[in-house]
């Protein structure tokens, strides 16, 4: 059977929406581990979920960007396995410098916690490989910094490269370089997304219960790993 592990720091607070996501939707092993963990052999698949890892001291996910787990982290994105960072998970991964650029304060200032509209730009991903492209969902979002930059140059390679993965749709939430609500490594194994997914699973969250699409990128990475090896020698 598949496992994912689910990395959990100090201040994180989504850490068992995702497990239960996976676990009671999709049917997955998973196991919390600490920040402290330093072998992951047994997994084939790392999600990093939201929060306020640390506390957010310093700058969102600096801190968690050097605890133990993203050392190990490190390791297995680029042996390939899938690694998913959600809202300050995503922080974590530009931190780390697994995915470029700089998440900021929203432009507005304020921390932003309501629904909005995305589109899939990137289809070819695990978490997104089951939807269309140019596919748009309903997905909440729910953060303070996830104003998402890049300078000219780097978006310019972003866009060459198919590293965008999602772009907010005739919304404006945080003022983020060309809409950017998600984006992925060259080798499209490490995604790292502003939205929050695992709020939008079960059709009782979404509002009017008009759509719960967004739980297909928990579909995707399942349906991915049905097709790949199992990673059990990664250290």
């Amino acid at each position: 059977m598949k496992k994912v592990g689910i990395a959990v720091f100090p201040g994180s607070n989504c850490d068992r929406d995702i497990q239960h996501v996976l676990v009671n939707s999709f049917g997955i092993q998973t196991d919390l581990l600490w920040h402290t963990k330093e072998d992951l052999t047994n997994f084939d698949a790392i999600i990093i979920p939201g929060g306020f890892a640390f506390g957010d001291r310093l700058r969102a996910g600096v801190i968690a960007a050097r605890s133990p787990i993203m050392h190990a982290i490190k390791r297995f994105a680029k042996d390939g396995v899938p690694v998913l960072g959600i809202c300050n998970g995503f922080q974590i991964l530009v931190e780390s410098g697994l995915l470029p650029g700089a998440l900021t304060m929203n432009d507005t200032l304020q921390f932003i916690c309501r629904w909005t509209r995305v589109k899939i730009v990137n289809n070819r991903t695990p978490f997104t490989n089951q939807f269309e492209k140019n596919k748009e969902i309903l997905i909440p979002i729910a953060h303070g910094e996830g104003r998402y930059l890049v300078d000219d140059e780097d978006l310019v390679y972003l866009r060459k490269k198919n590293r965008i993965v999602l772009q907010y749709s005739n919304d404006d939430p945080n003022g983020s370089t060309d809409l950017i609500a998600g984006i992925c490594n060259n080798d499209l194994n490490v995604m790292g997304m502003m939205p929050h997914p695992e709020r939008a699973v079960e059709s009782i969250l979404v509002p009017n219960r008009i759509s719960n699409e967004a739980h297909m990128i928990f579909k995707s990475l399942l349906s991915y790993l049905k097709t790949k090896p199992v990673f059990r020698d990664n250290r």
